[in-house]
């Protein structure tokens, strides 16, 4: 059986993925499930609240890309970079997943620079705020400064709820209300 049944009851399938089967209160219930880091964390820390931190370090019209830069995450869960590297079928289906989410939300085709500076810019915040900096130097993070602000972890449903409002409050700007 290649589909999971999500939170609000749609049935995703992974090797015949439907646009209509995502939706933002799925991604946010999931998100926010998941921890950063594999967990590997004194506290749960959300993909949720990364995500929305994320989108407060990127120009306004990029807010909404920054926002759903993980939402593949929802469907595929968030498996650590270096598994990540060594697991290409992963990769392929993590690849489709996100093409459906940009098709559904209308997002670019490719992330981003200030995108993707910005995620960059969220892990040196965390490496920094939940003291990982034990370990070995990420060359990725050469040159890039951790952001001011300090990274207070949610719960779930809380991060759930910031999500969702700040999905609603980006979604009314585009539209102009």
């Amino acid at each position: 059986m290649s589909l999971i049944r999500t939170l609000s009851g749609k049935h995703f399938d992974f090797l015949n993925i439907d646009p209509e089967s995502i939706c933002i209160e799925d991604i946010a219930a999931s998100l926010s499930n998941i921890c950063r880091f594999t967990g590997h964390l004194d506290h749960f820390y959300s993909v949720a609240q990364h995500s929305v931190m994320t989108s407060y370090l990127v120009p306004p019209q990029l807010a909404m890309e920054a926002l759903l830069h993980d939402a593949a995450e929802a469907y595929c869960n968030d498996i650590s970079s270096p598994l990540k590297a060594l697991l290409p079928d992963y990769q392929a289906i993590l690849g489709r997943v996100e093409a459906a989410i940009i098709q559904k939300f209308g997002l670019p085709e490719a992330k981003s620079r200030e995108v993707k500076y910005a995620d960059l810019v969220m892990l040196a915040t965390e490496r920094r705020d939940f003291d990982l900096e034990d370990g070995p130097v990420f060359t990725q993070l050469e040159g890039i400064e951790p952001s001011p602000m300090m990274i207070s972890p949610l719960m779930p449903r809380q991060a759930q709820v910031l999500f969702l409002q700040r999905y609603q409050n980006l979604k009314g700007e585009q539209h102009g209300y």
